[in-house]
């Protein structure tokens, strides 16, 4: 009997401006929570957040360190939404996000697939905040 193949994406890297300034948005902001922030040397760290409660994907931190990645910054995605933050309760999270400073970017609506808005990271990289039905 073959092993069957088991796989899962660990972390996402997201190429930032400022390590710390980006951990302070995400930890203050969003609730996130650092899970790691290990200094590599010359400027560099592996910096770790996840959601609360997350399923165990987290997001890498990675300061721009050319002049390619600073532009990269923000619009990793040619301005497309690039990360989908799934929520369990999404007035809950949207009305706390608000009142922390976060921009979102349009009202919520509902879809046929649940309730969703666009909203902005620090450095203007575009999320979407999502129930799902």
């Amino acid at each position: 009997m073959q092993n069957q193949i088991k796989q899962k994406i660990g972390s996402i890297a997201l190429v930032v401006e400022n390590y710390d300034d980006a951990i302070a948005f995400y930890t203050q902001k969003l609730r996130f929570e650092l899970v790691e922030d290990t200094d590599l040397g010359d400027g560099k760290r592996w910096v770790l957040i996840s959601p609360p409660n997350g399923n165990g994907t987290n997001l890498l931190l990675a300061q721009a360190s050319s002049a390619e990645q600073t532009l990269a910054v923000g619009n990793q995605t040619g301005g497309r939404v690039f990360l989908f933050l799934h929520t369990n309760d999404f007035w809950r999270d949207y009305e706390d996000m608000q009142l922390r400073g976060v921009e979102f970017a349009e009202k919520p609506r509902v879809e046929e697939y649940g309730t969703v808005a666009v909203f902005s990271d620090l450095y203007g990289t575009k999320w979407d905040l999502l129930q799902l039905n």
